[in-house]
């Protein structure tokens, strides 16, 4: 005899399923778009995003979990998933962007020989961008140029992670 899963279970399946439902309203419409939602889901989703009220998005997250039950949520929290990496490893980029300003402005030319090292080529516009740091007269444009190579080192963790990402 196969038995049911006890209401308990299934209560606890379904809010489960709200949750992950949930997640997808702090998702953009791009991102909502490139998932393959089902129309009615996707619908639900959009019309949470512009829901002030309390009890109305209570009432709206509920129909969102509603219709989790009737769609298959492995591709939904795969997709979840890689979305959640992906901002990991994008504020893991910042942060090593912001490292790698602090020892180039603060370094010598092996710091920037390191980096090169680091990212596989050696950046001509970075290279520049840290010459005319070191050369510039006020502090005003010494912060500009700090910014300049913050961007380039960012541009080049960034090509360096998706050429990795590619090649796996």
């Amino acid at each position: 005899m196969i038995s049911k899963p006890s209401k308990s279970a299934r209560k606890r399946e379904y809010q489960a399923l709200q949750v992950l439902g949930e997640q997808l309203i702090e998702l953009t419409d791009d991102q909502l778009h490139l998932m393959g939602l089902p129309e009615m889901l996707h619908d639900a989703v959009f019309a949470a995003t512009s829901i002030s009220a309390h009890g109305a998005m209570r009432r709206q997250k509920q129909l969102i979990g509603k219709i989790m039950r009737e769609v298959d949520a492995e591709p939904i929290r795969a997709a979840l998933d890689a979305y959640g990496n992906n901002d990991r490893v994008l504020k893991q980029i910042f942060r090593d962007a912001e490292r790698w300003r602090e020892r180039l402005t603060r370094g010598s030319a092996d710091e920037l020989d390191q980096f090169f090292e680091l990212i596989g080529h050696r950046s001509e516009k970075l290279a520049e961008a840290v010459t005319s740091w070191a050369s510039a007269p006020g502090d005003e444009i010494r912060r500009a140029g700090k910014r300049k190579i913050f961007r380039e080192i960012h541009k080049e963790l960034t090509s360096k992670m998706q050429n990795t990402a590619s090649s796996i």
